[in-house]
């Protein structure tokens, strides 16, 4: 069993960041016009990160408009061929991906990596979370561990990934930090996060693994219920959801979600995408979006970037090995 108490998975810590000293950037118009391109359905997770993005910018009148593309298929990966085969007319583009991107290029899902894109900036981090329907008799935690040992397969439990992903990896850390054989988890996969949250509202599956952003709405309007959230400690701005930390399964984990451009684009231009985000996380307008969504604030721009994610490839093909998913 791996050992995962205390660290964390997909940000390193350093990077979570308070802002104000961090940034001198001033808020202005920078440019006219961004397209961003998803590479999942609406209602997933990279969804929700580009449109908020989009809505910050634009809000704050860093960018003068912002468009949006949603490409399912392939794990993301036809969006990432796509950006790649027609890098000559995307420049104005810019794709939103996370940690998926990393895994599924250790799983051979996607032939491509970050490094066939150029890297721009990780912006947020996004914790995850383990939800149910509003009206499942399971009410917390423990009753999930309960029925989980009871019969794992009356306990399935989705996700907006294949098998193997991160939805899956994530439910199988917090089964370990719990103490449970995460090996016997009845996992089902979804094409994106919206498609499995209405799996789980259907009762197609008893629970879903997914981004702790996507469920925020749903739990407050009676929808779904929270078991817990993958921080080391409450969030500030959803303070009554319960850690698995302080419910006995020690772990967290924190999914960065960034920008990607298409190869061959001129360091200007690179440098100009970092900036109108980096003007964009000082914002007013950025608060309002990211405490909304129950995110973190991270920052990773150019090289620094690039690093992060070679050094979270070694990290995540060692901590996959030891749970079995390579």
């Amino acid at each position: 069993m791996i050992s995962i108490k205390r660290r964390t998975f997909g940000v390193a810590a350093a990077s979570i960041i308070a802002l104000g000293a961090a940034f001198s950037a001033a808020a202005e118009q920078t440019h006219e016009r961004i397209h961003f391109l998803i590479p999942g359905g609406a209602g997933g997770g990279w969804d929700g990160a580009a449109r908020g993005v989009g809505e910050a910018l634009t809000a704050a009148g860093i960018v003068g408009n912002a468009s949006f593309e949603n490409m399912s298929g392939g794990g993301g990966g036809l969006a990432f061929t796509y950006l790649i085969d027609n890098a000559a007319s995307n420049a104005g583009t810019l794709m939103v991906q996370s940690t998926p991107l990393i895994i599924r290029g250790l799983t051979g899902e996607i032939s491509q990596s970050f490094r066939d894109a150029v890297p721009i900036a990780g912006v947020l981090g996004d914790y995850a979370a383990l939800v149910v329907p509003g009206d499942s008799p399971i009410e917390t935690f423990a009753d999930f561990l309960e029925a989980y040992q009871a019969d794992p397969d009356a306990v399935a439990t989705g996700g907006g990934s294949v098998p193997g992903g991160m939805d899956h990896l994530v439910a199988s850390l917090v089964l370990e930090a719990a103490g449970l054989n995460a090996e016997d988890v009845q996992y089902i996969p979804y094409d994106a996060g919206g498609t499995a949250m209405a799996g789980l509202l259907s009762g197609e599956i008893q629970a879903l693994s997914t981004g702790f952003s996507e469920a925020v709405e749903m739990a407050a309007a009676g929808e779904v219920r929270i078991l817990g959230v993958t921080a080391s400690e409450r969030l500030a701005d959803f303070p009554d959801v319960p850690t698995f930390a302080e419910q006995g399964a020690d772990m967290e984990f924190v999914n960065w979600r960034g920008f990607f451009a298409a190869p061959g684009l001129p360091e200007d231009q690179a440098d100009a995408y970092v900036s109108a985000l980096q003007a964009m996380m000082e914002t007013p307008e950025w608060e309002a979006v990211r405490a909304r969504n129950g995110w973190t604030n991270i920052w990773y721009a150019g090289d620094d970037f690039t690093t992060f994610l070679t050094n979270q490839e070694t990290e995540m093909r060692q901590m996959m090995m030891d749970l079995g998913f390579l």
